[in-house]
């Protein structure tokens, strides 16, 4: 199935959820391969029970659906679990635990958290309790998965995180941030604001999450600063559910214009928006519209990335693909880390990457 020509059947069942009722067996068949390599099977399960319709599901994808909706569940108890334990770690912080992303979602009960599979849990601290969030992490059997000294220096002076660690016992992941961009990328949403305008989590104190402009902003930086698109439709339907979600709400979308100007994020909106609304058809009224208008590339960049992302954000399935989806995945991967880096600093870290990191790493299996 062309790309472009027409839309996989894994988009059209969160664009279009009617049309769900009318596919035969090959049909489901096909959407469950396109959905479950999206990382979008529970999400599925949670649009059907929601308008009623499982009972007219084939009965063996409808099992298929009950199973993915049990591994749902056991990653929501799971982050709520895990959340519980990073907040006992950090007590002694001495600052507020600002979520982000799924766990944010799944804690705060937004749209997004309906069916969604976490890899890893994201936290938002000041710079300056980095080392000390490492320390208490450490002493309650958190570990750094990144060892190579290259890793570990690439992470502490060019990156916006604690090199990821990961739970010696459970091998739960976190990932510790002290802003939503590298240090090293071109633009530099100030994290001072984002902790600011950060609103408590009822029943949980000392837990936070992002302001509404800030979480639909920091997910739409979190798609289009990213090189790794496999899940790139789970990403856009995530955004779906925010933008649906806070839009009705009076001032948001003047909230998120203005937000977006002081966050330098103008650019990754007006992909957000666009692509929502190509992909999704999420209804966008006249405000997000003007919204999105400053953060409009040239119109040659514009067809460029309609051409990239217009592929590169289906289902990484072969159904998906045409015959420049994998240019398309690997240019959009080669923009991600121009973003990240300067280009002598790029060249740097590709070269090292490439051929001085495996050389190190077979040195050190060696007895």
């Amino acid at each position: 199935m062309s790309a472009v020509s027409a839309a996989p059947l894994a988009v059209l069942a969160f664009r279009q959820p009617a049309l769900l009722a009318g596919y035969g067996e090959a049909e489901w068949n096909l959407l469950l391969r396109q959905c479950a390599s999206a990382n979008l099977q529970p999400r599925l399960y949670y649009l059907l029970r929601e308008r009623g319709e499982l009972e007219r599901v084939p009965a063996p994808a409808r099992r298929h659906l009950e199973w993915s909706r049990t591994v749902a569940e056991r990653h929501s108890q799971a982050v709520r679990w895990e959340v519980a334990q990073i907040r006992h770690a950090l007590a002694g912080l001495d600052t507020p635990l600002i979520l982000l992303k799924g766990a944010a979602y799944a804690l705060a009960g937004l749209p997004p958290a309906s069916g969604r599979l976490f890899s890893d849990i994201d936290l938002l601290l000041p710079k300056d309790k980095l080392d000390d969030a490492e320390m208490a992490l450490m002493l309650h059997g958190w570990a750094s998965t990144h060892l190579d000294e290259y890793d570990q220096r690439y992470y502490r002076q060019w990156m916006h995180e604690l090199p990821p660690m990961e739970h010696v016992k459970r091998r739960t992941a976190i990932d510790v941030h002290h802003a939503i961009l590298p240090q090293t990328a071109p633009v530099h949403p100030d994290p001072v604001r984002l902790r600011a305008a950060a609103q408590e989590l009822p029943g949980h104190p000392g837990l936070l999450i992002l302001a509404p402009p800030d979480l639909v902003l920091h997910s739409a930086t979190h798609l289009f600063f990213d090189g790794e698109l496999e899940h790139g439709l789970r990403d856009l339907v995530d955004l779906d559910g925010l933008l649906r979600h806070y839009g009705a709400e009076p001032g948001f979308w003047p909230a998120l214009q203005e937000r977006a100007a002081q966050l330098q994020l103008q650019r990754p909106l007006f992909y957000a928006l666009r692509y929502s609304a190509q992909l999704l058809h999420t209804p966008l009224p006249p405000a997000a519209l003007a919204a999105a208008e400053p953060g409009r590339p040239g119109a040659l960049l514009l067809r460029l990335m309609d051409a990239l992302y217009g592929r590169a954000l289906l289902p990484a399935h072969a159904s998906c693909d045409d015959a420049f989806t994998p240019a398309a995945r690997f240019l959009l991967y080669i923009r991600a880390n121009w973003l990240r880096m300067p280009p002598l600093l790029l060249a740097r870290h590709l070269f090292h990457k490439a051929f001085l990191s495996p050389k190190d790493k077979d040195q050190a299996a060696q007895p």
